[in-house]
């Protein structure tokens, strides 16, 4: 028999996603409300911002894509992360006004690690946090925009945690394994993800999602989710299955690459409004309400 291997996480991810149905419970239901609440603060959604790095000026626009869209998050009341950039970068996405997230790198050179998450806090950052799964690359460990990784330890994520007073969120954790050692040294949250398909064959964060939620029952542990997330309902499902916020990513980027923060902010809401629509028609008024009894998996 002839057939194809899909080795692309991202496609993998697509097809298990897609094979989520959701079921109607429209009787008694009303018009949900979206709002939530991270690290004590009121968000209008869970959507979030992705954690993106190094995007230019689009159309030579004043401000480069990473700050448009953190002048989004900051319109649309919605938590904002940033991934690999200098301070000075940083500095200017703090200045939007967005409550933000850094997501720093694990450097081979740890001091600058300590040095861009002190900075962070030091200049207003919601959380601060490190994106283990960009460790290792094909040739060993991984070297991005030509700096070099490092592997991480459970006492060098710990030493992170202990640096500052600041949530500490952990970016790229894909197994139950990663998030209870995640609870264990502190962290704040996680936010499960293959990092647009670094590793073949990675399983889809929605799949193992139900797991990692059961494992830090009672931990105290947010848990975020994001790879293919590009409207309500994706948003809904990942909710639905344990978590308490979803990124969306690349589907932002055409809207914000074309119409700047107006684009940017227009495809959050849009999301956000697809979520309250499946959550009325769901018969879940609140976002802490929903639960995985609604869902149904295609075979």
């Amino acid at each position: 028999m002839d057939y194809t291997r899909l080795s692309d996480p991202n496609v993998i991810t697509e097809k298990y996603m897609d094979s989520i149905l959701i079921e109607e419970r429209l009787i008694d239901s009303v018009v949900a409300d979206t709002s939530t609440e991270f690290f004590g603060v009121k968000f209008d959604s869970p959507v979030m911002t992705p954690a993106f790095s190094h995007l230019k000026n689009y159309d030579g626009r004043e401000y480069n894509g990473l700050e448009e869209y953190s002048f989004a998050a900051k319109e649309c009341n919605i938590l904002n992360f940033c991934g690999m950039m200098e301070n000075d970068q940083f500095k200017r996405i703090v200045d939007t006004g967005a409550k933000t997230v850094r997501i720093v790198k694990p450097y081979a050179d740890n001091a600058k690690v300590k040095d861009q998450m002190q900075f962070a806090e030091s200049v207003g950052a919601f959380g601060i946090g490190m994106d283990i799964d960009h460790i290792f690359g094909e040739d060993g460990l991984d070297v991005c925009v030509g700096e070099r990784m490092a592997e991480q330890t459970s006492d060098m994520l710990c030493s992170y945690v202990e640096l500052t007073k600041l949530p500490f969120v952990v970016k790229g954790v894909l197994s139950v394994t990663d998030a209870v050692k995640c609870a264990d040294i502190g962290a704040k949250a996680i936010i499960v993800s293959h990092h647009h398909g670094r590793m073949p064959y990675a399983v889809p964060p929605m799949m193992i999602l139900p797991k990692i939620k059961e494992a830090l029952n009672g931990r105290d542990v947010k848990i975020i989710v994001d790879c293919g997330i590009a409207s309500g309902a994706d948003v809904f499902k990942a909710l639905a299955l344990g978590a308490d916020g979803a990124a969306v990513g690349r589907s932002m980027l055409p809207s914000l690459e074309k119409e700047g923060v107006a684009g940017a902010s227009n495809f959050i809401r849009k999301v956000g409004r697809e979520l309250r629509y499946i959550m009325s028609f769901t018969g879940f008024s609140k976002i802490e309400d929903i639960n995985d009894s609604v869902l149904h998996f295609c075979r």
